[in-house]
């Protein structure tokens, strides 16, 4: 007999209180399953230039998802800052290190510290700061193995030195904080547009080749996004186009179908979702956040 039918003969009144507890019920149970929870309790993050904008975004989010958490930027002061912060906030250990995730020697002693005090390494979320806004004419070779060493080179050598124990645990994530660049590519940041894509390629390459050891590797793509790098970047734009940074930021904006740039607070929440055992399928990818900036179905 159906739900319905054997209902039928019910006073309204009761039909109503049936359904009513029933949702209670099931709204408690779902609570207390909690169902949207990431698994990252007790897990170890890495986190690069995490001091403040996006990379101190994805470090909170992780905090606050129950993993032990490593900051890093090139300021003792500033990194210990943001530790204290997240700290506070969330009640889990964070811990703030000074290192230049361009020297191979700082990048190490920051890696084996926090091997030394948590004992492993599962999630490495790698970040820098974007290469200077150029174009053509204005670059030299110099200025190309900069803007490599800074954001293609920093994200490889942590991976260089994180991978060997993920692989050996069975259980990894790598997500490199990138830009919606890779997926099309922006005026004026010739840089970028050029040594990020490298490094998606890098990516996907190496995803295809851990994958089946439990280890994945993704991309986080921000499109326009309201931090201290995006200040300086509007700045640049006004002066070349002799308008006002305000005009330029209210054009970025308008050029999203969301019709507003994104909170770092967003680029974080993606990067705990894929660092979660809920994206435990999900490797090679790059997740554009961008509120529909990008055009392209790819």
């Amino acid at each position: 007999m159906s739900l319905l039918r054997s209902l039928d003969p019910l006073p309204p009144g009761m039909v109503y209180k049936y359904f009513t507890t029933t949702w209670l019920r099931n709204t408690r149970l779902a609570e207390k399953k909690k169902i949207m929870d990431f698994g990252l309790k007790d897990k170890v993050a890495l986190v690069a230039a995490a001091s403040s904008g996006i990379g101190f975004a994805c470090a909170r989010e992780l905090a606050r998802e129950g993993a032990q958490v490593f900051l890093c930027s090139r300021g003792a002061q500033h990194a210990s800052q943001a530790a204290e912060k997240i700290h506070k906030e969330t009640g889990v250990d964070v811990a703030g290190i000074a290192c230049d995730v361009t020297s191979d020697s700082a990048v190490q002693a920051f890696v084996n510290l926090a091997v030394e005090r948590a004992g492993k390494i599962d999630i490495c979320v790698t970040n820098a700061g974007g290469p200077p806004a150029k174009t053509f004419a204005e670059t030299d070779l110099d200025t190309f193995r900069q803007a490599f060493e800074l954001n293609a080179l920093s994200a490889i050598r942590f991976a260089k030195l994180v991978l060997p124990g993920m692989l050996e645990r069975k259980w990894g994530r790598i997500i490199n904080i990138t830009s919606v660049s890779v997926k099309q590519p922006i005026d004026g940041l010739l840089l970028s547009n050029t040594v990020r894509a490298g490094l998606t390629g890098w990516a996907k390459t190496v995803s295809n080749e851990v994958a089946a050891h439990g280890v994945t590797v993704n991309n986080v793509a921000p499109g326009y996004t309201l931090t201290e790098r995006q200040d300086y970047l509007a700045e640049v734009r006004a002066k070349a186009l002799g308008k006002s940074k305000q005009e330029i930021i209210d054009s970025w904006a308008d050029q999203a179908p969301i019709r507003r740039m994104a909170q770092p607070e967003e680029i974080g929440a993606a990067v705990a979702f894929l660092a979660s055992e809920r994206a435990s399928y999900i490797t090679g990818v790059t997740l554009q956040v961008d509120g529909g900036w990008v055009k392209s179905l790819f």
